[in-house]
């Protein structure tokens, strides 16, 4: 059952190296790399890099200690509050090189995938409930018929793949923005998670918004995470791509030289919004980025493949938003639209609405209004193209007489030729050129 926005409960910290569910030689080695890498001497240093707690991380140094990979310095380091000092013994860091050599990756110990499958659940896309209320106030600053309300609600309280369709610059992607800011709340996105012994990068600052947390206790061996620090709070992230998007996207991106993976986009985007805009115009057909997506859309679940061909299963937990200027019987056959839960049809504004939107533009930018100067719009400019509105074209319109007035160095104003010499600009004559 949906719940209304209600707070994502957070992922625990971990109480004991028990809890971790990683291999032991993995977490030792990540601990040697990152001291090695990052010089840490401390055990606070040492826990805030690996983002683990400073008992789990204690746990971690006495077994490297037992095994002469690491010693104390014999000093105390007064700026980290009296902390016993540690570096790696010349067999530690033979390790810690060795490891470099079969992985780069240090730093944040990452989140074995069957514990993140288990959070991903407590933060799904489909446990929220948007309300009417919600999504008029993200949408606030665009003009909508109510009628189209009445469906985007329930398929974004569906947390289920949305189909918009319809005329190209009536807002298709606005309203894909409009509903990423409805949603809300916020989720934790881990570092990196792990599957048979490798990792997998997920947070990247490029598609995941931080949000902001209080410093904790400077003493790791007392301080308390309000939640498991290998994962970061985000708002709920979105994923936009269009005509770039590839199938190979889709896939887990290996990096040869420092032997890690790369989340694909849609593990990127999970407990937020994946939108594909201008579906249509990539080189794959649509047909074949639905077909990819069959069973993730129906089970819930995606399938990825490691560089030795094993393949294993993630989570898919996103709402999938396709747009599109195409018709989609041009574009799908019916199995593939059957797939996509809802088909929303965004038609361009009535007269009214145009009005509205035009006025809303005009205010915003500053341009005054003229009577005589929309008459001739209305009257004389659209008849030509059979009345067909579009969102667009206000701001197109009065973008166009401002670069006009501010090149003939006069105050902003509409007049019927300010008028004639922006539609000039808006479309293109259809006529053969002579070669």
């Amino acid at each position: 059952m949906n719940m209304q926005n209600s707070s994502v409960m957070a992922p625990p910290a971990p109480k004991g190296l028990g809890e971790m569910k990683l291999p032991l030689v993995m977490m030792r080695d990540i601990l040697l790399k990152t001291v090695f890498r990052k010089n840490a001497s401390t055990v606070s240093e040492v826990a805030e890099a690996i983002c683990l707690p400073g008992s789990v991380t204690q746990e971690l140094v006495d077994i490297a200690r037992d095994q002469k990979l690491l010693e104390a310095t014999g000093t105390l380091n007064a700026n980290s509050g009296n902390e016993m000092g540690y570096q790696l013994t010349d067999a530690g860091k033979a390790r810690a090189l060795d490891a470099l050599s079969q992985s780069e990756y240090f730093g944040a110990m990452p989140v074995p995938l069957d514990v993140y499958r288990e959070q991903v659940k407590r933060q799904s896309i489909r446990n929220i409930q948007v309300t009417r209320e919600q999504l008029v106030g993200a949408m606030g600053h665009l003009v909508l018929p109510d009628s189209l309300l009445d469906h985007l609600g329930p398929a974004v309280s569906a947390g289920r793949s949305i189909l918009m369709y319809g005329p190209p610059g009536n807002g298709k992607s606005s309203i894909s923005n409009g509903i990423r800011d409805a949603l809300g709340d916020n989720v934790y996105v881990p570092y990196a998670i792990e599957y048979a012994g490798q990792v997998i990068t997920v947070y990247d600052p490029i598609v995941h918004t931080a949000i902001e947390q209080e410093p904790d206790d400077p003493n790791s061996l007392r301080r308390r995470k309000r939640f498991d620090s290998r994962y970061v709070q985000c708002e709920r992230p979105t994923v936009v791509t269009g005509g770039e998007l590839s199938l190979s996207m889709l896939d887990l991106v290996y990096n040869p030289t420092a032997r890690t993976y790369q989340a694909p986009l849609q593990l990127k985007s999970t407990g937020g919004i994946f939108i594909v805009d201008d579906l249509g115009r990539q080189a794959e057909p649509p047909q074949a980025l639905v077909n990819r997506w069959i069973v993730p859309l129906e089970e819930n679940k995606d399938i990825l493949g490691l560089q030795s061909g094993e393949k294993f299963e993630v989570p898919f937990d996103t709402l999938v938003i396709f747009s599109t200027n195409f018709h989609p019987n041009e574009i799908f056959d019916q199995a593939a639209l059957r797939r996509i839960f809802f088909k929303i049809k965004i038609d361009g504004p009535n007269q009214e609405n145009f009005l509205k939107i035009f006025a809303m533009v005009a205010r915003k930018r500053g341009m005054p209004l003229d009577e005589a100067a929309l008459v001739h719009l209305l009257k004389v400019k659209y008849p030509t193209i059979n009345n067909i509105y579009a969102n667009y074209q206000p701001i197109f319109l009065i973008d166009q007489m401002i670069s006009i007035c501010e090149f003939e160095g006069i105050p902003y104003q509409m007049s019927p030729d300010l008028i004639d010499r922006a539609w000039a600009n808006m479309f293109v004559k259809d006529e053969k050129i002579v070669k």
